[in-house]
């Protein structure tokens, strides 16, 4: 089978589209075959070798976060998949996914929403997760609280927006460009900043939640905007970030950094609201599984308003 594998860390030229054994399922495993797998910036961050710091991995490796695919095998103890199930899933670390078939845990993976295609189900695993993981298990998100998403018109800030309303949330403030106004509004932004003309932190308006979904807004610079329960929470975190955190009992800001893993009760969550309508994936473009590098470059430039994803061929 075929997979997108590198053997060392550098630009897209380490890039390479091998010939891979395909895997067997363990007794608790499935094996899926991939139908689309999506690119995130932590992609082309362990490619460059700028995420050694929190993710670890020993060459070569396959890359990829998310997935969507059919069952094609499963191992004996497995009941709750069967051959032909469509599904959905993320691994349990950052790569893996990027290939023509996967073996992961049963636990991990769950039935792909009937409403949307592959290319739409791979799509939402990492991002849909993340931002649940930040808004509601870090940032404890309350009903009618104030949450002001910076990066709003990411992959991670557009599900951001959709889940914050979905827990309740009173006021979704949305942080991106003009011209990604209208698309966060139609997912439930109740106000625009435009980061191009005007910085949040000096507007005079505070939030319960800070959720920095790119990075460009810490916590220190972000004391004066926080009132009520003062909570920032970040998906770029570094080592201060967590030391902080440690010492969130003794300061009234609380601090958060998060990293995101597959977990199969999530992903229950996140096709449950997509299945009652509150939470719809947003795809940027979509690229042939064989132009990986293309997309990852085009991931790195910043400017997609939702996912990229890779669609393999049917085999």
């Amino acid at each position: 089978m075929k997979a997108v594998r590198i053997h060392g860390f550098g630009g897209p030229d380490v890039l390479e589209l091998a010939d891979v054994p395909a895997p067997e399922p363990g007794p608790d495993e499935v094996v899926i075959a991939v139908r689309a797998t999506s690119v995130n910036p932590v992609d082309w961050l362990v490619r460059d070798g700028k995420a050694t710091s929190y993710v670890k991995v020993t060459f070569p490796v396959i890359l990829g976060c998310d997935l969507a695919g059919e069952v094609v095998a499963r191992g004996a103890r497995v009941t709750r998949h069967a051959v032909g199930d469509e599904v959905f899933a993320m691994m349990p670390h950052d790569w893996g996914a990027h290939a023509e078939r996967v073996a992961l845990a049963a636990e991990l993976v769950v039935h792909k929403p009937a409403k949307l295609s592959m290319i739409e189900a791979a799509s939402l695993p990492v991002v849909a997760m993340t931002a649940l993981n930040g808004l509601r298990n870090k940032g404890k998100l309350q009903r009618g609280e104030r949450v002001l998403i910076n990066g709003a018109s990411g992959g991670v800030g557009l599900s951001a927006i959709q889940i914050a309303k979905a827990l309740g949330a009173g006021k979704v403030t949305a942080v991106c460009s003009a011209a990604a106004a209208e698309l966060v509004t139609r997912l439930g932004a109740d106000e625009v900043i435009d980061y191009k003309t005007k910085d949040f932190r000096t507007s005079g308006q505070s939030w319960d939640l800070v959720f920095d979904c790119v990075g460009s807004a810490p916590h220190a610079t972000c004391k004066p905007v926080l009132a009520g329960r003062k909570t920032h929470v970040t998906t770029t975190p570094v080592v201060s970030t967590f030391l902080r955190s440690f010492a969130n009992p003794l300061f009234g800001i609380k601090v958060h950094g998060i990293i995101t893993k597959g977990n199969g009760s999530d992903l229950e969550l996140i096709k449950t609201m997509v299945d009652d309508g509150k939470l719809v994936p947003v795809i940027d473009k979509v690229f042939p599984f064989g132009e990986v590098a293309a997309a990852q470059e085009y991931s790195k430039t910043g400017r997609a308003r939702g996912k990229i994803v890779l669609e393999l061929a049917r085999a």
